[in-house]
């Protein structure tokens, strides 16, 4: 099959997890026998309306578009709006667009919904969401924005635009699913999609000795990489950074962008965190290289999340063999999943207690710490492959 990919970002400059999964499901597919295009946007970097590229032999169409991280939330939100104007720009008297038997776009963002819809009528093709963050309903649950703002409907009618374009949706989780049919109960083309990952370990010189250049030798390094913002409550890993002050070889490593870097950094300044450092983005070797010279994985979600959201930065602390540490909100399965699978310790947002004495644990403890990292690797292993992941997308788009 002809498959269209449509993440909002992509490699290499971007960290974030969902740019290192669409690349690996398109290596997968075309290992498979497909063929798979990446179709996104340039972010603000290109003269022409489309530009094409490969990384490590996948074909990436660029289309250009304003940039929109890092850019405030008014020009963000007007960036983000254009995706399917100015794709659909790029592409529709592209010579080399041809036919697609299916589209699988990615959510956040929502703006894809009517580029999706055109795809469907105008090729037939099959179109699968695979959903992450149920946006704007988290927007609304954190108090950002009211439901009954002009901007909720507006956001509304794009999610629903999405979801109406999609012939099947995938959730992480089968929790997810029960959350989302409490908003949606029509919408009956839904499945369990987990998020996935390359399980092969990352094995490389480093071009960039983060202990060395830090002084760091030796710490313990609890390490944060991906997105900085307010679904992840970075308010909650900065309560755990100041507690662990006493523990002087104990250090936090965070890596990313996002809209609480400002949050991250004077908060650093005002209570003379001296045990915290904060890195902007890095490519994706760059960031792999961080994993392989740190100590713990640490996650976090705000507590009043509704959605049960799998953090797909967990996945690249397992294929490294990381022991995970975090919090997320009240009734989200990955609690008894990482308890009980022993790979680390998660809680409630706001058990403050109880997330600093697991930190001391395994800062104290080595064999701890590896012990529960080879076990987040078997996990990884058994439930969240990459080629499990292409399998059942091929599967599900095959019975159009």
């Amino acid at each position: 099959m002809r498959i269209a990919m449509f993440p909002d970002d992509y490699l290499p400059d971007s960290t974030l997890v969902h740019a290192k999964m669409f690349h690996e499901l398109a290596i997968e597919l075309k290992r498979l026998g497909h063929e798979a295009i990446i179709i996104t946007p340039s972010h603000g970097k290109q003269a022409e309306h489309l530009k094409i590229d490969f990384i490590d032999d996948i074909e990436v169409w660029r289309f250009r578009n304003p940039p929109m991280r890092g850019q405030g939330k008014i020009k963000r939100l007007i960036s983000e709006s254009l995706l399917s104007y100015n794709s659909y720009r790029a592409l529709k008297n592209f010579d080399k667009l041809g036919t697609f038997d299916a589209c699988i776009n990615y959510s956040p963002s929502i703006f894809f919904g009517a580029l999706m819809h055109w795809f469907k009528k105008k090729q037939n093709a099959y179109i699968y969401l695979i959903l992450r963050d149920i946006f704007p309903q988290w927007v609304i649950d954190e108090g950002i924005i009211s439901p009954k703002s002009p901007l909720a409907y507006y956001f509304r009618f794009f999610e629903k635009l999405n979801y109406k374009s999609a012939n099947s949706i995938g959730l992480m989780s089968q929790a997810n699913i029960d959350y989302f049919s409490k908003f949606y109960p029509h919408i009956s083309n839904l499945q369990v999609l987990r998020n996935w990952a390359d399980i092969t370990p990352y094995n490389s010189s480093l071009d960039r000795n983060i202990r060395k250049e830090f002084s760091l030798e030796n710490k313990v390094i609890f390490f944060y990489g991906g997105n900085i913002g307010h679904a992840q409550d970075m308010g909650n890993i900065l309560r755990l950074v100041k507690k662990m002050k006493v523990h002087k070889n104990a250090h936090f490593l965070l890596v990313g962008q996002g809209d609480e870097v400002d949050l991250v950094l004077k908060t650093k300044l005002r209570d003379n965190l001296d045990n915290i450092t904060f890195l902007p983005s890095v490519n994706q070797d760059q960031y792999k290289q961080l994993l392989l010279q740190v100590d713990v994985g640490l996650f976090s979600l705000a507590k009043t999340h509704k959605a049960h959201n799998f953090p797909g930065k967990l996945l690249g602390y397992m294929v490294q063999s990381l022991p995970i540490l975090g919090s997320v909100n009240e009734g989200n399965d990955l609690i008894k999943f990482i308890n009980d699978e022993g790979a680390g310790n998660a809680f409630v947002n706001g058990e403050d207690e109880n997330l600093f004495n697991a930190a001391v644990l395994l800062f104290k403890n080595k064999s701890y710490r590896i012990a529960a990292g080879l076990q987040a690797n078997r996990v990884l292993k058994e439930s969240f492959s990459v080629e499990a992941a292409a399998a059942q997308l091929i599967e599900t788009i095959g019975k159009k």
